[in-house]
């Protein structure tokens, strides 16, 4: 019985050989990764495509501006197809290698030539029946600014090209009222909490501009004691010091937009 228990016994070199063993056969946490991109490449290989229709997207670019003392919108008229010579809001398709901000940027430029604009991401509509082509998503940028700042002019894929009150608007293709209708409504609530509207004003601008700026996006007249109260207390206007003549009435003071005291706003 002896002989046979030493023949089994476990040497401390057997021990030693089994740990290297072990050591040999450990996985690292660069074999895990390289394992786990090899698995991403081959699910991506083997992924059909077609197992979804894919629709079309678009970008539609609301462009809004004061002029002569309305709320206007720039529209084009359509050269082709369908809708053809009716107006619609600017954009077009996106390529399949751009952003959606630079097919934005790009079809603003190829339908009315106007480049170099800050663009906001608005909203995303996406009825089935919106487009008589195909299935169309379209994600909607927003920009306000001065009119006069810009040369427009109908380029590449418009026959024409112009500004248009918002109350007031020709028949519109697509659903390009209901996208001008939302985007109406984003302005307006956005008075009470950013500072929009000074990006339709001149750098020093008097308590009067700025009012009819508030009257005309909301469409009412405002209160004239209770509208200086309010923008007032904010802090976001600064006195500059000078004065401007406003019809026969006396002097007014001229302000300038604070932005360091945006956030009370």
């Amino acid at each position: 019985m002896e002989d046979q228990s030493n023949n089994t016994q476990v040497t401390e070199q057997d021990i030693e050989h089994h740990e290297e063993s072990s050591d040999n056969t450990q996985v690292t946490e660069q074999d895990i990764e390289h394992h786990e991109e090899q698995t991403d490449e081959i699910k991506a290989h083997h992924y059909d495509v077609t197992k979804y229709e894919r629709p079309s997207v678009t970008v539609d670019v609301v462009m809004m501006s004061l002029r002569q003392r309305d709320l206007q919108i720039l529209l084009v008229k359509r050269r082709a197809w369908p809708y053809e010579g009716m107006w619609a809001i600017p954009g077009g398709f996106v390529n399949i290698d751009e952003s959606l901000e630079a097919a934005a940027k790009r079809e603003l430029q190829e339908e009315t030539a106007v480049q170099d604009v800050y663009l906001e991401q608005l909203y995303t509509f996406g009825d089935p029946g919106r487009d008589p082509r195909t299935r169309v998503i379209t994600v909607v940028y927003f920009a306000l600014l001065d009119s006069e700042r810009l040369q427009v002019k109908a380029a590449t894929d418009a026959v024409d090209v112009g500004w248009f009150s918002v109350y007031e608007l020709p028949p519109l293709a697509f659903d390009h009222g209901e996208i001008l209708d939302y985007t109406l409504n984003r302005l307006r609530n956005k008075l009470d909490y950013t500072t929009i509207a000074f990006s339709l004003l001149p750098e020093q601008f008097t308590l009067r501009e700025l009012q009819r700026v508030y009257e005309i996006i909301q469409h009412k007249k405002l209160d004239k004691r209770n509208f200086r109260k309010k923008i007032l207390a904010t802090g976001i206007l600064e006195d500059t010091g000078a004065k401007k003549m406003e019809g026969t009435h006396r002097p007014a003071r001229l302000y300038r937009f604070n932005p360091e005291a945006e956030a009370k706003l």
